[in-house]
């Protein structure tokens, strides 16, 4: 059996050395977790895209008391552009966190469900989308969530 090695680069920086584009989309994410219904974890998670177009859609997590039932922020922003803009490609998300000490200093990555549901939103459209990972100690930066999600499982995969 042989090993297939299976690396990763993503960028990381300052708020300061984004463009002012991804700086105003992670201020519109930090805004999002303000939206955030989370009475039970106390984890507000925010997320801003934009749209082919220019139009940003935002969306937070929401939980309820039968957790199954909630939705993370990125799905609700995904979700909400999807159903009012379908014909618009994402071309980028940002996305944010606070817990009750305020804005995490560590960016905070995509569930699974989420990462799978951002791949299949780059396979409808066939153009990546560029995602902006916010922490107060810094912003990873990454080209297409393929580099989070190396193996992937898309529509193709089962033909």
């Amino acid at each position: 059996m042989k090993t297939i090695d299976l690396s990763i680069k993503i960028g990381f920086g300052t708020f300061d050395e984004l463009s002012a584009d991804d700086q105003h989309l992670i201020q519109t994410a930090i805004a999002a977790t303000e939206n955030s219904y989370s009475p039970y974890s106390r984890f507000q998670v925010g997320a801003a895209l934009r749209l082919a177009n220019g139009k940003e859609v935002m969306g937070a997590n929401q939980e309820n008391a039968a957790f199954p039932s909630g939705l993370c922020a990125e799905r609700s922003a995904i979700f909400a552009a999807q159903s009012n803009y379908p014909d618009q490609p994402v071309t980028a998300l940002a996305i944010a966190a606070r817990n009750e000490h305020g804005l995490m200093h560590d960016p905070i990555v995509p569930c699974g469900a989420c990462r799978q549901v951002i791949l299949e939103i780059e396979d409808r459209y066939k153009q990546p989308i560029r995602i902006l990972l916010y922490g107060t100690g810094g912003v990873y930066v990454i080209n297409t969530v393929k580099e989070l999600l190396p193996l992937q499982f898309v529509g193709e995969s089962m033909k």
